[in-house]
C-alpha cells in the first residue's frame, strides 16, 4: 500500500478573526515585493498575497499581528439578507422592501420602493436570485449596446460574473464579463463599469488614452462612480438566503 494513501488531507491554516476561526489563503505572486492582506467580501477567508520567497509562518504571523484590523473590517461586512416578507433588498441602489404572498404570482412585481412576488417559500430565495441575474443581464445589455455605439465598435458576447473582487473584466477575444451584483447598485455606477470595459475594446491597458476614451463614452462623473463602489462595493456581497 502506499504511503500517501493513508497521510490525512493539508488543512489550510487559520487564524481567529472576531471570534471565527478563518481559513487563510495564500497566493505566492512573483511580481509581490511585499506581503499584502485582505479580508473575503464575504468574510468566509482571509487572502495574503506575498512574494515567492515569502514563508507561510512570516504569513501567519502578519495575520495575527493584524487581528484587529481584520475584526475591523468583519464588522463592515453587510449583514446576511433572509429573503422573506418584510426584508429590504437594494435594487438599483435604492432598497426595497419585500412584499411576498405565498398565494400570488411568483413572478416578481416591480412597484415603488417594493418588489412583490409570490410563490412557495422554501424557493424564494433562489427565485429571487435569478431574477436579479436576469435584471442584471437585460440592463448590461442594454448598457453594453449603447456604450459600444458610441466607440464604434461591435457588441461583443455578454457573461454575468461572481467574481468578489473584480466588477469587471474583458478578455482578450472581447469577451465582457460583469459582475450581476451591480444591479443593487446605482445606475451609474453599474454603467461606468460597462463603460470602462468597452473601452478596453479599444485600449487593453490603463493607458492615458484608455482614460480620455473612458471620460468620452461615459456621461456621467467616473470618479464619483469609483469612489461609491470603493466606500460601498463590499455591501453589494450581502448574502441572500
Amino acid at each position: 500500500m502506499i504511503d500517501w494513501l493513508l497521510r490525512p488531507a493539508r488543512q489550510e491554516p487559520q487564524v481567529e478573526v472576531a471570534g471565527r476561526m478563518l481559513p487563510v489563503i495564500l497566493r505566492r505572486n512573483a511580481s509581490a515585493r511585499r506581503m499584502t492582506m485582505r479580508l473575503a467580501p464575504d468574510g468566509s477567508e482571509v487572502r495574503i498575497t506575498l512574494p515567492r520567497w515569502g514563508r507561510t509562518a512570516e504569513a501567519l504571523e502578519f495575520a495575527r499581528s493584524k487581528a484587529d484590523w481584520l475584526s475591523a473590517q468583519a464588522q463592515r461586512l453587510p449583514m446576511p439578507v433572509t429573503l422573506a416578507d418584510g426584508a429590504s433588498l437594494p435594487y438599483l441602489g435604492t432598497p426595497h422592501l419585500l412584499r411576498h404572498d405565498p398565494a400570488h404570482p411568483r413572478r416578481v412585481r416591480i412597484e415603488p420602493g417594493e418588489l412583490h412576488v409570490g410563490g412557495p417559500t422554501e424557493s424564494l430565495a433562489p427565485r429571487l436570485t435569478r431574477w436579479l441575474e436576469g435584471e442584471a443581464r437585460r440592463l448590461m445589455a442594454d448598457d453594453l449596446a449603447f456604450y459600444c455605439a458610441r466607440a464604434d465598435r461591435p457588441v461583443p458576447r455578454l457573461m454575468l460574473s461572481r467574481a468578489q473582487r473584480r466588477w469587471g473584466s474583458c478578455a482578450k477575444d472581447g469577451t465582457i464579463r460583469l459582475n450581476w451584483r451591480l444591479i443593487m447598485a446605482p445606475e451609474l455606477v453599474r454603467r461606468s463599469v460597462v463603460a470602462h470595459e468597452v473601452a478596453h475594446l479599444v485600449h487593453f491597458d490603463h493607458s492615458d488614452r484608455f482614460h480620455e476614451l473612458l471620460a468620452q463614452l461615459f456621461e456621467h462623473d467616473v470618479r464619483a462612480a469609483n469612489t461609491w463602489l470603493k466606500r460601498e462595493g463590499r455591501g453589494l456581497y450581502l448574502p441572500l438566503g
